[in-house]
């Protein structure tokens, strides 16, 4: 007997369930024809649309910006084209774009200092969801130890390990 084809979608897997079974198996299986690579409907997916036209958008709009920044004014003239925006816009805007998000990101890196807390701070040792460490004492065996609850190591035991050779 030969090897079924190698399967590629959960509709070719049903649909091989569904030969193997018999078509009258308990499986709810609908009757279309199986398409490769679509998922319930005919015809690409609205994100596919969207892409492609956002990609074509992009390449023209990127055309015309390069028409309008570089090509000499005489020679749009003669092609029929008056009326544009002044070039000073075509080095002026991508430029406040940049300085937008270097000062957008110093903002945010200022935020984030701003809402930390300073280092000789107690939050930052303790906070709300610090667990002292509990007692946990069995009567087991030393291999068969079960393992202890999650809980924070306090400063104090941290100086001692860290620090206790330079005493």
């Amino acid at each position: 007997m030969e090897d079924p084809p190698p399967v590629n979608s959960p509709r070719r897997v049903l649909s091989l369930l569904r030969k193997r079974k018999g078509v009258g198996s308990s499986l709810n299986v609908d009757n279309k024809a199986s398409g490769l690579g679509v998922s319930g409907q005919h015809g690409p997916k609205p994100a596919e649309v969207y892409g492609f036209v956002g990609s074509i958008t992009t390449i023209v709009a990127t055309a015309i910006f390069f028409i309008w920044a570089y090509v000499p004014e005489h020679w749009l003239h003669s092609i029929g084209i008056f009326y544009y925006p002044s070039r000073y816009w075509a080095v002026a805007v991508p430029t406040y774009c940049m300085v937008i998000i270097v000062l957008g990101l110093a903002f945010y890196i200022g935020l984030n200092f701003m809402a930390t807390p300073s280092p000789t701070s107690l939050n930052v040792i303790y906070d709300e969801h610090s667990r002292e460490p509990q007692n946990f004492k069995t009567s087991t065996v030393e291999d068969d130890q079960p393992i202890e609850p999650i809980s924070d190591i306090g400063i104090n035991q941290i100086n001692e390990l860290m620090f206790r050779d330079l005493k």
